[in-house]
């Protein structure tokens, strides 16, 4: 899967499950600052991805690191990654 599949993925989840106006979604942008996103909001989104990529998303300091969309688009890419190739995350059945 390509970064703009991911990102594309994630703005639909974005918009749907938070209501971020699609003009907001660019890659620079803080899950805090910009997008006004909050903790409880947080633990949503991880369920989200979950459901959407079929990975499984555990806390960890990668997870922890992420501050920008673009963050987030690299972390889903490395945990699907790792999915495949069968190591760390495991897809959901």
């Amino acid at each position: 899967m390509e970064k703009q599949q991911v990102a594309t993925r994630i703005a639909t989840i974005f918009e749907t499950e938070f209501e971020v106006a699609p003009e907001r979604l660019i890659p620079e942008a803080h899950l805090f600052q910009d997008l006004g996103l909050d903790s409880i909001d947080i633990v949503e989104m991880m369920v989200a991805l979950q459901k959407e990529f079929g990975i499984t998303l555990r806390d960890s300091d990668e997870a922890r690191a992420i501050r920008t969309l673009n963050d987030l688009y690299d972390f889903v890419l490395n945990e699907i990654g790792k999915a495949k190739s069968g190591e760390g995350s495991a897809p959901q059945p």
